[in-house]
């Protein structure tokens, strides 16, 4: 699916009687009776899906970077060089954030997470009476809508915690505001939407490139087995391990579709070819099949990235073709430690990040490399890549702590904690890390893997819904030894005390104002 495919309302064809084109309804405004009566209707109501909701958390601009930042930006761990201006990352760093100082910025993102969810509810509501369409594109296009509500609700409900709940499209003004529900009972309708679309969907099991970039049943597969983690840490502590751990592995086990970890190239036997490792190669490419679960899609022609503009500083931007690039995604020291300097191949120098422009001898502090795209950067100031969302490391190490935690730490659990480190540590055999893993406490080998999803999951905006969940924060004793501390107390490298409240984002002051259901106290704020 190109994303110049994806129309969201039908194209407007000018006829030559004007009072009748004046007197006809307009077509960006349809009612929902008027709409869904053609098969190509319901696919647009669905591919609509693909830019709104929970894809739009990791839209943005070139100076407020993206929503799923603002963890980031809480935690200590990543900063934004326009973060004076940019208010909602100023008072996030500060920890000073509230529905008032951020409350235009959270309205947005509510806005468009709820358009998500409003979008989802029509199409899962009308397709089953759409004319023509055949059983099986019913079944297609409700799985992938159930997909993207059950995402728009996940992202609510870990940023917002109790959330208005809603399923069915507005046909009245009745009932218009709601009051909000529990935290279990939004994972209860996330959870029913994803198993239904994995179950009943018809869902192609093969990597989304190969299935015309639509959702695929291992997309849908890997958000359920992360829900399932979720699930099972803070603040609802249900304990659902075990169903992480069977997902997770029917996805490694290839029930969902085949996927595996990029390998890196070697320039001989044994020795690493730099410029073609792993990571290197997944950044040339639009997108990996290979690894990649989800991902969002780009087009230079039509819907630009704007990742290649955060792969550098503002003071490189007159070495570069786009007039602004941004640091909004600087890593600090304390997240940067975090890795081994000597032994991690992500910390190296144009990996995960880079400090140098070839062909100058400037030097700037570390900034996402992995964004880096010659074509975009030096010729055409103008990205398409696509941005991976889900991977497979994820599911690895979804895998490794679920198995660790349900049924204790086993040889699969020490495998896929080792397939991702591996990769990192280059150096070293891959049996040597089993070994070294192996004779870790329960305990120890969790926190592992925590480490590892710090370190490898960064560019996937993970770090953050990580603390949440396990409430621990990872602490650098020195570049590569880490141990995690209470969330609640710790003091992040802006020098501000992380507090209960911070868990949540409040909620936006103008939804508050407007919806008086949603009460008065406000997540602590």
């Amino acid at each position: 699916m190109r994303i110049k495919n994806i129309l969201l309302i039908p194209v407007i064809v000018f006829c030559s009687a004007c009072s009748d084109f004046l007197n006809e309804e307009p077509l960006s405004e349809l009612a929902s009776d008027q709409f869904f009566k053609e098969p190509g209707q319901a696919w647009s109501a669905v591919n609509s899906l693909y830019r709104t909701g929970a894809p739009n958390m990791s839209d943005g601009g070139v100076y407020s970077g993206m929503p799923l930042m603002l963890g980031a930006y809480m935690s200590g761990f990543f900063s934004n060089e326009y973060a004076g201006q940019e208010l909602h990352v100023s008072n996030t760093q500060q920890l000073t954030h509230n529905g008032d100082n951020i409350g235009g910025y959270l309205q947005d993102r509510w806005r468009e997470l709820y358009l998500g969810v409003s979008r989802a509810n029509n199409a899962i509501k009308y397709i089953p009476d759409t004319p023509e369409l055949t059983g099986d594109e019913k079944k297609q296009l409700i799985g992938e809508a159930k997909f993207f509500r059950a995402y728009a609700y996940y992202y609510l409900v870990r940023m917002f915690g109790p959330i208005p709940l809603t399923t069915e499209p507005y046909a009245s003004l009745e009932n218009l505001y709601l009051e909000r529900s529990s935290v279990a009972d939004v994972y209860a309708l996330i959870e029913a939407d994803l198993k239904d679309a994995l179950q009943n969907g018809g869902l192609a099991t093969v990597n989304m490139v190969d299935n015309g970039k639509r959702i695929t049943a291992g997309a849908v597969a890997t958000l359920l087995a992360e829900v399932y983690l979720t699930m099972s840490g803070a603040p609802l502590n249900e304990d659902r391990y075990s169903d992480a751990a069977s997902l997770a592995q029917d996805i490694i086990n290839g029930t969902y579709g085949n996927y595996s970890l990029v390998g890196h190239n070697e320039t001989a036997p044994g020795v690493l070819d730099f410029e073609n490792s792993a990571y290197n190669k997944i950044r040339k490419s639009d997108a990996s099949p290979q690894e990649h679960i989800y991902i969002k899609e780009f087009d230079a022609s039509i819907s630009r990235s704007e990742f290649a503009k955060y792969s550098y500083p503002t003071a490189l931007s007159q070495d570069v073709l786009y007039d602004i690039t941004n640091g909004a995604y600087q890593p600090s020291n304390t997240f940067l430690n975090l890795y081994d300097p000597l032994n991690d191949l992500r910390a190296q120098e144009k990996q995960f990040f880079h400090t140098t422009l070839e062909g100058t001898d400037k030097t700037f502090p570390p900034t996402p490399y992995v964004w880096h795209d010659d074509e975009a950067i030096f010729n055409t100031a103008n990205s398409g890549k696509d941005q991976a969302m889900f991977s497979y490391s994820d599911v690895l190490l979804i895998a490794a702590e679920a198995i660790a935690r349900s049924t204790g730490v086993n040889a699969n659990a020490i495998d896929y904690l080792s397939q991702v480190r591996a990769r990192a540590y280059w150096k070293t055999d891959i049996n040597n890390i089993k070994l070294s893993v192996s004779t870790l406490s329960t305990q120890q080998f969790i926190e592992e893997v925590w480490l590892e999803r710090h370190r490898e999951l960064v560019f996937e905006f993970q770090n953050w819904f990580d603390i949440v969940r396990t409430r621990k924060f990872p602490v650098a004793n020195a570049p590569g030894d880490v141990s995690f501390v209470d969330v609640i107390g710790h003091i992040t490298s802006q020098g501000k005390q992380i507090e209960e409240k911070h868990l949540l984002l409040p909620l936006p002051g103008p939804e508050m104002q407007r919806n008086p259901s949603l009460g008065t106290e406000n997540n602590g704020y």
